[in-house]
């Protein structure tokens, strides 16, 4: 990884005249010594199992532990009946953060980004805006590079596992890569995209990591919608001129000595958070059970 920072992608971008996204680009030609058509395809097969997993998504299908599966389908079927109070835009984003984290629940196949349990907030806000605002595969392939750049100074400066990092590092990450890639697909500037990455990042800060029962469902299923939601809203403050008072760098330091002291139960260990309630320890008593 030759980039240690966004501030190192802009300043590249700045000397060298290429947008953020081209900047990462070369850097996945640079590491893995491959040809700027091999670094493509490979991020379009990566686009494609994105829209196969929206598009193969069963709504009758369970995870094992059958406490997850279907409610993708009950918010489209809200979303068609009612006019949703979020916007029809907003609803579809919903919908597909949820269709993807109930597929990851379920077995299917998913692009974890950065993390399995995080899957469902990139594409949520990729797919709708693909199939609504008549951008091209072109640009979403560029918004998915700058995505990927801003995912991988979080793995460098901080973490993307919620074992080590609690949910900000998995939810958080995800959500900062969909503001920046939505901040590109709106034609922003590469400051734009990192101070989207800050925002989404800053608004999730803390949040643990608390699955019940262990199991990559509840509450990581409905965390994806957040995720989501809140990338649109970090991106459109961005593209409005606002900025985070805190550089974005420094954002994702931050968020990596929060989880240095975060207490391990809440870090993916199921001990600690919702997993610790009532309700959690009941579902968890049921699942012995069998």
């Amino acid at each position: 990884m030759a980039f240690s920072s966004l501030k190192e992608i802009m300043e590249y971008g700045e000397k060298s005249g290429l947008p953020f996204w081209e900047a990462v680009l070369l850097d996945d030609m640079e590491e893995r010594n491959v040809s700027r058509e091999a670094s493509l395809e490979q991020m379009r097969y990566t686009w494609n199992a994105m829209l196969e997993a929206s598009s193969s998504y069963e709504p009758k299908r369970k995870s094992a532990s059958a406490l997850t599966g279907g409610q993708g389908k009950q918010m489209e079927a809200y979303c068609e009946m009612y006019p949703p109070i979020c916007g029809p835009f907003m609803g579809r984003v919903i919908t597909e953060a949820l269709k993807t984290a109930e597929s990851n629940a379920c077995m299917k196949r998913i692009v974890a980004a950065p993390t399995a349990g995080a899957s469902g907030v990139l594409p949520a806000v990729l797919i709708p805006y693909y199939e609504t605002c008549g951008t091209s595969e072109g640009t979403v392939l560029e918004a998915m590079y700058t995505a990927a750049g801003i995912g991988q100074v979080i793995a460098l400066r901080a973490s993307i596992s919620g074992a080590a990092g609690g949910c900000q590092a998995e939810i958080g990450s995800a959500s900062a890569m969909a503001a920046g890639a939505l901040v590109h697909l709106r034609g922003g500037s590469a400051l734009q995209i990192s101070h989207a990455a800050a925002m989404a990042l800053k608004n999730l800060l803390g949040l643990v990591c608390d699955p019940v029962a262990g199991l990559v469902e509840i509450p990581c299923v409905k965390r994806n919608v957040i995720g989501a939601v809140n990338a649109i809203s970090s991106a459109d403050m961005a593209l409005a001129g606002i900025e985070s008072r805190i550089p974005p760098d420094q954002v994702i330091d931050a968020m990596r000595a929060v989880g240095d002291k975060m207490d391990s139960t809440l870090k993916e260990t199921g001990m600690g958070g919702l997993a610790a309630t009532p309700a959690g320890m009941e579902i968890v008593q049921k699942l012995q059970r069998g």
